[in-house]
């Protein structure tokens, strides 16, 4: 009602300070209005992202209605965005009213901000690339976070999603290294659905050798890889049983190994050559092509 009363000259903080404190306000009071409703706003911004993040982590450490919410970095992103974007138009507006205080015309003010703007975004196209395509890749699905991903950028990266963020996509490779990426830079993306490659080997056994002792053999070996190169194999090998082949002309033992993508060669060359070397104490004719191995990222290994 104390707007409606109000002349058409008055400005809003000047109604509402004559609406709290019941006389005409000064310049100095109002701007401290200004500044106080400001504060207050932004305390109030904080304090709302403050409780959600405290949620989210509250969420991911114990089992809670919220999980199907806290564990979407869609979420966790949206939240920051509505926050700076929320804290933006607040100081904007306080800065307008503040300017208004001094005389400047508001109109005036909306217009060279909105020139301002558009110049800033001729300039910054790369910063607009990043958050357009920042925001396409948290609604898309194309990637999320805690995969394993080959994204082709100005090089390949291989690694686990940590952040997409508005700017750059966070990914963590091998080497435990943070690889930031621009968003804009960013080409395609290859999923591992699976979080990693699947590799199959195939070890012969030799004929002439006792079974139980190759078949031991082919398991010292295998723990041994997992032993040195457990940064690499993502979790334990899986070793099958003595299996004869289809034709029944010798037995083999098949292995199960989940490594990291681009890893490959530690299992073709590397376990390929250990297993041959300790077969050879068992069989001097034993060669390489006794060992066999291929890959696979669609579907999780058969157990059994």
């Amino acid at each position: 009602m104390f707007l409606m009363a109000a002349t058409t000259n008055d400005t809003l903080i000047e109604r509402l300070y004559r609406h709290f404190s019941g006389h005409e306000s000064s310049a100095g009071a109002r701007l401290l209005i200004i500044i106080g409703m400001a504060v207050l706003v932004h305390l109030t911004v904080k304090a709302i992202r403050n409780t959600t993040e405290w949620i989210i982590r509250k969420g991911q450490a114990h089992k809670s209605p919220l999980d199907f919410v806290t564990h979407q970095p869609k979420f966790v992103t949206l939240v920051q965005l509505i926050a700076a974007a929320a804290t933006f138009v607040m100081y904007f507006l306080a800065l307008g009213l503040v300017l208004q205080e001094l005389g400047v015309n508001l109109t005036g003010y909306l217009a060279s901000a909105s020139i301002l703007a558009l110049a800033v975004s001729f300039g910054s196209q790369g910063l607009v690339q990043d958050v357009v395509i920042g925001l396409t890749l948290i609604f898309s699905d194309a990637m999320d976070v805690g995969d394993m991903v080959e994204i082709f950028a100005s090089n390949s990266v291989i690694g686990r999603v940590e952040e997409i963020g508005l700017r750059f996509t966070k990914v963590r490779n091998y080497f435990n290294q943070i690889v930031f990426i621009p968003n804009r830079t960013i080409a395609n993306v290859s999923r591992f659905p699976q979080g990693g490659l699947y590799a199959y080997a195939h070890v012969q056994l030799p004929a002439k050798a006792d079974r139980d002792q190759a078949a031991k053999t082919v398991r010292d070996v295998v723990n041994g890889m997992w032993g040195q190169f457990g940064a690499i194999i993502l979790s334990e090998p899986e070793v099958g049983p003595v299996e004869t082949s289809a034709g029944g002309g010798w037995e083999f033992v098949r292995i199960h190994f989940k490594i990291w993508p681009g890893q490959g060669d530690l299992i073709q060359t590397t376990f390929r050559q250990q297993m041959v070397r300790a077969m050879k104490v068992l069989e001097p004719d034993y060669t390489d092509w006794q060992v066999t191995v291929t890959y696979r990222t669609l579907a999780a290994p058969k157990k059994g």
